[in-house]
């Protein structure tokens, strides 16, 4: 049967999906504290496999604990398009977040099953694993390591802050999957990912759907500094290695490089600080801390990464430590496939939408994805563009111009 270009979503039935996961991992009130390879991420898994099954999709787990959901097209020897996005969400999450994209792509299957139309291609629903980086450091490990950023082996023996190893967390929840978690050539034909804004753009310009055209080149670091223990008592100045406090006054610099360059939308965020013992009455022997910068001009973010770089090796020196850079990441930019792009922003004029041009702010897992193949995105407005906040705050129709462009632009995809 061919695809009607009036052809919409059941946004009550999406909805209805939405309100399901909010009722799974809840924190802090009218949030989520789902966090990876918890019980909770473990029962919103089973729900989302379950859904996936009842839509008559396919389902493969690959190492990482990835979920694919596949829906074959009527030629399945052609690469499929994917559409993904992520169910796990920070501590103190909202109920949105990457979650309309995981279920918005779900929404797309299930409308093609109503509709009877059956793609070229076949498409395939994505959960990456451990997008949120909250519990596991870094973010986006999962789709990271099936482009090849990262080893799976060295993804499995990340340790969280309770102690816990990735790998063994993965196979305690069921979901250590056996398909390989790597992406071989000619495998995938696009990528799609549909998220709120997390950001204030669309809704204080009460915009309906941002078309996005790239990313906020972005650069990351984690630093642990070395000192050791005394007393705090009679350890003279001078003669103190205070972790602690070289993580404090890095941190600290990070705030101010944000500063520096905010004029112009730069931002500099110091995220993290752990120290050990971080105790009363001792100095602390270590402290890791993690810290990020990000701006819209490229040349600006690598200024801001390197004052960020060398923050980390001031502040240790100040306080009599020794600095080692753990690990270093880097995204955004003019990263997305610009014939995907012009295809979403024709189709949003088309079906008559207020739409705009915006670029991402956030880490995403489409970031790794464009590394290998031609990817896209869709953003829908959140109220005041408050997220990683239980007060994250979407209504349905905030969502419906965002979740029938990417039926339209998913299918166009997989009918080529």
């Amino acid at each position: 049967m061919s695809f009607s270009p009036d052809a919409r979503i059941d946004l009550d039935r999406y909805w209805s999906t939405i309100e399901r996961s909010a009722e799974i991992g809840p924190g802090r009130e009218g949030g989520l504290a789902r966090l990876t390879l918890t019980d909770s991420d473990r029962e919103m898994r089973d729900q989302f496999v379950a859904w996936c099954e009842d839509a008559g999709l396919t389902v493969e787990i690959d190492e990482m604990g990835t979920i694919f959901g596949r829906r074959e097209g009527t030629d399945p020897t052609l690469p499929p398009v994917i559409v993904g996005s992520h169910l796990d969400t920070q501590i103190n999450g909202g109920r949105f977040d990457g979650i309309v994209g995981v279920l918005g792509g779900l929404e797309v299957i299930r409308t093609l099953n109503d509709l009877g139309h059956v793609t070229r291609r076949p498409i395939v629903v994505a959960d990456w694993t451990n997008e949120e980086g909250a519990r596991f450091s870094p973010p986006m490990v999962a789709s990271g390591v099936f482009v090849g950023r990262y080893d799976v082996q060295w993804a499995h023996d990340l340790v969280s802050d309770d102690g816990a190893r990735f790998g063994d967390e993965l196979a305690r929840i069921g979901y250590r999957g056996t398909k390989p978690c790597r992406a071989e050539p000619g495998e995938v034909d696009a990528y799609f990912e549909l998220h709120i804004e997390q950001g204030p753009i669309l809704d204080a310009e009460g915009r309906e759907v941002g078309v996005v055209t790239g990313g906020y080149p972005s650069y990351g670091i984690r630093v642990r500094f070395d000192g050791e223990t005394a007393h705090t008592g009679p350890t003279p100045m001078d003669l103190r290695h205070n972790a602690l406090i070289a993580g404090a006054r890095f941190l600290t610099a990070v705030d101010d490089i944000g500063w520096e360059f905010a004029v112009l939308d730069g931002k500099a965020t110091g995220s993290r600080l752990a120290a050990w013992p971080n105790k009363p009455g001792i100095l602390s022997e270590t402290a890791q801390c993690v810290a990020d910068v990000r701006h819209p001009d490229p040349i600006t973010a690598r200024v801001m990464a390197e004052k960020m770089r060398r923050a980390a090796h001031e502040a240790g020196a100040r306080a009599g430590c020794s600095v080692t850079v753990e690990d270093e990441w880097a995204w955004g930019g003019d990263i997305f496939d610009h014939a995907m792009v012009d295809g979403i922003r024709a189709e949003a004029i088309r079906q008559r939408w207020n739409w705009r041009d915006i670029e991402a702010q956030a880490g995403h897992d489409a970031y790794h994805m464009a590394m290998r193949f031609p990817t896209a995105m869709i953003f829908t407005p959140c109220k005041g563009g408050i997220t990683h906040n239980n007060n994250e705050s979407c209504t349905p129709e905030d969502l419906r111009a965002g979740a029938n462009l990417l039926l339209h632009a998913v299918v166009q995809r997989a009918d080529r």
